[in-house]
């Protein structure tokens, strides 16, 4: 092998080495806080039927046409610019991998047809962009469910908060100040939002649950609207709604490991499979040979 194959080679390997520390760097980074949308939520506009309603994000023409799933960003907390750049590195990452195989080989002196490292190429990088975007809907699915988890609580931290004689905005906001992480942030923050904006809590809650897509949170606010507006007594709604919360998050648990367990069956039984050609083979070809 000739100088020049070495050495590229040592370019190639440099490259990817050198974009891979820049991808771990920049994760490192802290990102920019996006101040747009949050000056949008906390000024809300006046729509045409003059309720109040917060402004849209601005997006570009070919990013609102893709019609991307905006719940699953939102309750992400991305916006389509960032999915995109995501999916669009995915793919670069995967472009390069065939250009680079094809320049080692071309180097090599190695004769590689151009439909091959075209087609390949293409593949990758279609694959690796429908991989992001399926990744990002899988996290969102659970991002869900977290969040579903965390309402639990919330509801019944709610409901004693309630009892204790707390009214229901006072009770909301009690709970939501107790308990860490991201669910909890993001009802933090809409009753703050609520708060600036001097809207009752409960609509902002059933805002938040539109954008997500939560239907347990919907409920949850409307529960807490009837305790609000008409006073009544949503102790014993809310512990209901806890516990039922709890048996769905329960149902999904063991369904899911029941799940789990049947894509286990199948390597089991290859693994019996082999085990039995093995220990049956010695002696299928033992008996052979005696008969012959």
């Amino acid at each position: 092998m000739t100088v020049d194959f070495w050495f590229g080679v040592v370019v190639a390997a440099g490259a990817v080495v050198g974009y891979g520390l820049y991808l771990l760097i920049i994760q490192f980074v802290p990102a920019t806080p996006a101040l747009g949308p949050a000056l949008r939520r906390l000024h809300p506009t006046l729509g045409s039927d003059g309720e109040i309603t917060a402004s849209a994000p601005m997006s570009t023409d070919w990013l609102s046409s893709l019609r991307l799933p905006a719940a699953d960003l939102s309750i992400l907390g991305r916006t389509p610019g960032r999915h995109m750049l995501s999916v669009g590195l995915s793919a670069l990452m995967a472009f390069l991998l065939p250009v680079l195989l094809t320049i080692v080989a071309t180097l090599a002196g190695l004769s590689v047809p151009l439909f091959i490292p075209v087609a390949a190429t293409v593949l990758l990088a279609t694959a690796a962009a429908l991989l992001a975007h399926f990744d990002m809907i899988a996290k969102a699915r659970s991002a869900r469910a977290e969040f579903a988890r965390a309402l639990c609580t919330y509801a019944a931290l709610t409901a004693h908060q309630v009892r204790s004689g707390h009214g229901a905005v006072e009770a909301m906001e009690r709970s939501a100040s107790i308990c860490d992480g991201w669910p909890y942030t993001r009802l933090r923050t809409a009753l703050l939002t609520a708060q600036l904006q001097m809207r009752p809590p409960w609509d902002e809650l059933k805002t938040l649950a539109e954008d997500i897509k939560v239907a347990e949170l919907d409920s949850f606010a409307d529960i807490m609207r009837s305790a609000g507006n008409d006073g009544a007594q949503v102790y014993q709604t809310l512990r209901a709604q806890s516990a039922s919360l709890r048996d769905q998050i329960r149902v999904r648990a063991l369904e899911d490991a029941k799940t789990r367990s049947s894509k286990l069956d199948i390597p089991s039984t290859l693994l019996i499979v082999i085990l039995l050609v093995l220990v049956g083979y010695p002696l299928m070809a033992n008996l052979l040979n005696q008969t012959y």
